[in-house]
């Protein structure tokens, strides 16, 4: 029977006499460029898997596989996965393990009690800090040219996006899986503002956090609903609420854009893309 998280963290803690000895250190490995890097957050696996391939990855997460959530699923089908146990990790000797802030916390802390060669990600709220975090994490790896690379095709994208006509902006609204929707000071808020179009969420009858009914979002008059409706995408409220009697009332006036939310859940490259669509959805609109 495979052994409980539990259970590991204590006989590995009993065995060695203290947390700080449990940990075997990984192999000798060139300076600055780790060879055995295992992360335990989607957002780390994109990045990762664009910045040093899958040859260096000991595991990432198994949600990279998944392509309804992932960008890289056919580069993570190449790399061992892991479910955010330590028990998983500690095994593969990682020499960096990369996790998010808000992810796989009790893994981090005993990891973190381990002395583990650990690094910790952020959630950007801004293309600014996308760019710093690609720039930081091409560093820890190694290869900051690639970093470099990734974060001038980015801007190279978002500076080519055509500008909105002068005058009042449309109006949009991203309702997310379980219906919440993104505020002002969001990255997702940044997106919308670079396509030419206004984020209406903190007008809305009950503010711009958390999650809202369609018929609040109704109410305040957007033009456009965001919504991840793709046929292949993961059930959720966002896509039910396309089914709603006040929607099909309202569809000559609200016009609905699916796009999936791989393209802007993660800080990456890829939320070029998003903007992109955003654009051509603006450009469309009468």
């Amino acid at each position: 029977m495979k052994p409980t998280f539990l259970g590991l963290a204590a006989a590995l803690l009993l065995i060695a006499g203290g947390p700080a000895a449990a940990w075997e250190a990984p192999p000798a490995k060139p300076p600055g460029k780790p060879q055995r890097i295992v992360s335990l957050n989607l957002c780390a696996d994109e990045l990762l898997l664009r910045l040093v391939g899958p040859e260096r990855l000991a595991a990432v997460t198994w949600l990279a596989r998944d392509p309804r959530a992932s960008t890289v699923a056919a580069l993570a089908s190449q790399v061992p996965v892991n479910h955010g146990t330590a028990e998983e990790i500690l095994p593969l000797n990682p020499d960096l393990i990369v996790a998010g802030r808000y992810t796989t916390r009790v893994a981090v802390g005993l990891l973190t009690r381990l002395d583990a060669p650990l690094l910790e990600l952020d959630v950007p709220q801004s293309v600014a800090g996308v760019a710093d975090q690609i720039r930081g994490l091409a560093r820890a790896v190694g290869e900051p040219e690639r970093g470099e690379a990734l974060v001038d095709d980015l801007f190279s994208r978002l500076d080519a996006l055509p500008p909105a006509a002068p005058g009042p902006r449309p109006t949009a609204v991203v309702l997310r899986p379980n219906g919440f929707i993104a505020g002002s000071g969001s990255l997702v808020d940044e997106l919308l503002s670079r396509a030419g179009l206004e984020n209406m969420a903190d007008r809305l009858p009950l503010g711009s956090q958390g999650a809202l009914p369609l018929e609040a979002i109704i109410l305040g008059g957007a033009d456009v609903l965001i919504v991840d409706a793709a046929p292949d995408a993961p059930p959720s409220l966002a896509g039910a609420l396309l089914h709603h009697p006040a929607l099909k009332t309202l569809k000559p006036q609200v016009r609905t854009l699916s796009l999936p939310t791989r393209l802007w859940t993660c800080p990456g490259p890829q939320i070029a893309e998003a903007a992109e669509r955003l654009t051509a959805a603006r450009k469309a609109l009468p």
